[in-house]
């Protein structure tokens, strides 16, 4: 493999990490199985947060929402991180760096202060022919280009009855549409801010059939098709300029979609469906195979690719490069835990360690979730109510507010903790908080 070797990034916009072809049988995406089967799949990558900007944010700048500002569609970067993400970086190691297609921090349309050539706007139309022509260019430095897809996001135009703005989809009778999920149930012991999103400012399907929910679920997989032919036609221009086995690619998503699970839609949750994000690394030097390590996607994409590219990364940062998995030679000790932040309409943290997923949200009754992942994948059964998990739920409890100390995450921050604005998280006092406040 070159010393530094090209680097292409194709992200969708809102896709969750099973639904792709290699995974389940009711979609077809040659494009994404092929890269799949030439590298390594994480099976536990999560976002950072699951909404677009704030998602995005972290993808680019290695920092959590609270560090670099973004914490809703609406927000920049902060000035501290902006310039050195991800195109700063990789340009100052030699990259002629591109981006094709939606940015979406927060304006669709990239800028240049974000050290990228703007290949093409926003469009899933113009993004692949835009990606070839960069691609096919004469240049003596290697590249870093993203193609960055905003289907199958359409899915929430289709969930307004609104046109869908690069084509609609075909209705098909349904005996022919995807089968509900397994999980569709509204499980027991659900905290209520998530019963009042169902009625909220997303897609209110509360009163649809399970026959409409089979129809969310084609339109939502035909999305993926869609954008799967049309990522596969910047594979087709790799190969076809013969630099195939020169170039690392990365294929990922901002978030996921609930798809029907548990009788919701959209993301801002941080059940697995919205949290839970395809993941590859493919290219030269890269095992085949699947790896189930936690991998935060928006702490761990931008270390990943500037050790590919040589690029240095900003010290302050908590992630971790990807290469060393991928290339089979191992990791050093690798995390315990990551954090996903939900910091917009819905404000709630998610801890998820190998077998256990936690979650808590700002109020509500009840306000926490906790599930055995390896038994439970679905999240059908709220072990935070059940006391014989009761030092389960106190461990993960203490791993959260180590988060919060450790990153200067003011999660529920109340004035009873004093000035700082530390944070509130269930099963500790107060003045414990304090206290542990000072060993940071």
């Amino acid at each position: 493999m070159p010393d530094q070797p090209n680097v292409l990034l194709i992200s969708t916009d809102q896709q969750f990490a099973d639904a792709i072809g290699c995974v389940t049988d009711e979609l077809e995406t040659p494009a994404m199985d092929e890269l799949a089967a030439r590298g390594t799949r994480f099976t536990e990558a999560y976002c950072s947060n699951p909404l677009c900007s704030p998602s995005r944010a972290c993808m680019f700048s290695g920092a959590p929402s609270h560090q670099n500002g973004v914490t809703d569609n609406n927000h920049e970067i902060a000035d501290e991180y902006r310039d050195r993400t991800l195109g700063h970086l990789l340009s100052d190691a030699g990259y002629d760096c591109g981006y094709a297609g939606e940015w979406h921090v927060p304006n669709h349309e990239i800028g240049p202060e974000h050290g990228f050539e703007r290949v093409c706007g926003y469009s899933d139309e113009r993004v692949p022919d835009a990606a070839a022509e960069f691609i096919e260019r004469d240049r003596d430095d290697p590249f870093f280009l993203v193609a960055s897809f905003d289907n199958p996001h359409n899915i929430c135009e289709w969930g307004r009855n609104q046109p869908l703005p690069w084509g609609g989809v075909e209705e098909v009778p349904v005996e022919e549409c995807p089968t509900l999920p397994e999980n569709f149930p509204i499980p027991p012991y659900e905290p209520d801010p998530i019963d009042e999103w169902r009625t909220g400012p997303g897609i209110d399907m509360t009163g649809a059939s399970p026959d409409e929910w089979r129809r969310y679920r084609h339109a939502y997989f035909r999305l993926i098709e869609r954008v799967d032919a049309a990522i596969g036609r910047v594979l087709d221009a790799l190969d076809a300029a013969g630099l195939t086995g020169d170039t690392v690619v990365v294929f990922t998503s901002d978030h996921g979609d609930m798809g029907g699970a548990h009788r919701l839609q959209q993301k801002h949750l941080l059940y697995d469906e919205a949290v839970r994000v395809p993941l590859v690394v493919a290219g030269p030097g890269v095992e085949h195979g699947v790896d189930d390590r936690l991998v935060s996607t928006g702490l761990d994409l931008l270390p990943t690719l500037c050790d590919y590219a040589d690029a240095e990364v900003p010290a302050d940062l908590r992630g971790r490069s990807l290469r060393p998995i991928a290339s089979g030679e191992g990791a050093d000790e690798w995390r315990d835990y990551v954090v996903t932040q939900s910091t917009h309409e819905l404000t709630a943290r998610m801890v998820r360690t190998p077998r256990y997923k936690y979650t808590v949200y700002e109020q509500g009754r009840p306000r926490e979730q906790l599930f055995d992942v390896e038994a439970d994948r679905g999240e059908m059964v709220n072990l935070a109510v059940d006391a014989d998990h009761e030092d389960v739920l106190q461990d993960h409890r203490e791993l959260l507010l180590e988060w919060c100390l450790e990153t200067g995450d003011e999660f529920m921050s109340h004035y009873a903790t004093g000035i700082d604005d530390l944070p509130t998280v269930p099963g500790f006092e107060y003045g414990e908080v304090r206290e542990r406040a000072d060993e940071y």
